[in-house]
């Protein structure tokens, strides 16, 4: 749970960012896409510590 709802948050700050930043819909997708993994990674990470530690 912890993974998607981190993706999911990580596509719309990429998305709201590379629309600050004025890029086409392109741009926004690739940075939706990009923030998604990464968030998603912190997010897997974040869950094994959980599950370590309780």
């Amino acid at each position: 749970m912890i993974v998607l709802t981190a993706a999911l948050i990580g596509a719309l700050l990429g998305g709201f960012n590379a629309k600050r930043r004025k890029g086409n819909g392109l741009d926004i997708a690739q940075y939706a896409a990009v923030y998604a993994i990464a968030f998603a990674l912190l997010g897997l990470f974040a869950t094994i510590i959980l599950e370590k530690t309780l």
